[in-house]
C-alpha cells in the first residue's frame, strides 16, 4: 500500500469519538512520545514554533474536568438546565487523559515585532499552527485506535487552569483533546458536495 493510501485512510478514520474509557490499548508514555513526535515535526508559519502542548493523565485529567464542571455550573446555575451539561463533562471524565493546546504569546510578539509588515497576521497564523498540530495528534490517536474528541472550554476556564498546573503567563490556552480507548464508534458522516467546496482552474 501506498504511502498516500495510508495517509489518507487515517484521514478517514480520524473521527470525534465521545464514548471512551480510561481503559487505553498503549501505554501512557505511547502517547507521549507520540505527542513529542507532532511537537517536534508539525510545521509552523516562519518556523515559530509556537505551539505548546500540556498532556494530561488520570487524576490531573479528572481534575481539569471537575474545574470545568465547577465553572459552568456558576455560570448556568439551574440544576436542570445544567443537567445536558454535566452529563457531556462526565464522558469526559470516563476518557483516559486530556492534551491541552496553548499558543505561546511571547512567541508571536516577538515574530510581530521581527516582521512588523505582517504583524496583524500573525495571531491567525499561530491559531493555524496549533491547529495543525490538533489535527496530526488526532490522526495519530487514531492510528492506534485511540479514539478523540476536541473541546474548546477557553477562555472560562483559563485563569482556573493556568493556576491548576502553573502554566507560563504567556501561554494562551486554544483547545482540550480528551482521549480514551473506543467504547463506541462514529456514526456515518455527511458530506457536502465537495464541487460546493474545491475549485479547479488551469487542468
Amino acid at each position: 500500500m501506498s504511502d498516500l493510501k495510508t495517509l489518507q485512510q487515517l484521514a478517514e478514520k480520524r473521527r470525534s469519538i465521545y464514548a471512551l474509557s480510561n481503559q487505553l490499548p498503549v501505554s501512557n508514555d505511547e502517547i507521549i512520545k507520540l505527542v513529542e513526535h507532532a511537537v517536534l515535526h508539525t510545521p509552523s508559519a516562519f518556523n515559530s514554533q509556537s505551539t505548546r502542548i500540556v498532556v494530561l493523565f488520570g487524576d490531573d485529567h479528572n481534575k481539569l474536568w471537575q474545574i470545568t464542571e465547577d465553572t459552568l455550573r456558576g455560570i448556568v446555575g439551574d440544576d436542570e438546565k445544567f443537567k445536558s451539561t454535566k452529563e457531556k463533562i462526565n464522558g469526559f471524565k470516563a476518557g483516559a487523559g486530556t492534551i491541552m493546546f496553548f499558543e505561546d504569546q511571547s512567541v508571536v510578539k516577538s515574530m510581530q515585532e521581527n516582521a512588523p509588515l505582517y504583524a496583524d497576521k500573525f495571531p491567525t497564523w499561530a491559531h493555524q499552527t496549533s491547529a495543525m498540530h490538533q489535527y496530526v495528534i488526532w490522526t495519530a490517536l487514531a492510528s492506534i485506535d485511540v479514539g478523540a474528541n476536541l473541546q474548546h472550554y477557553n477562555p472560562v476556564i483559563d485563569d482556573k487552569v493556568a493556576e491548576a498546573w502553573n502554566i507560563d503567563k504567556d501561554w494562551a490556552l486554544n483547545a482540550q483533546m480528551v482521549f480514551g480507548a473506543i467504547e463506541q464508534s462514529a456514526g456515518d458522516k455527511a458530506f457536502k458536495p465537495v464541487e460546493d467546496r474545491m475549485q479547479v482552474f488551469g487542468k
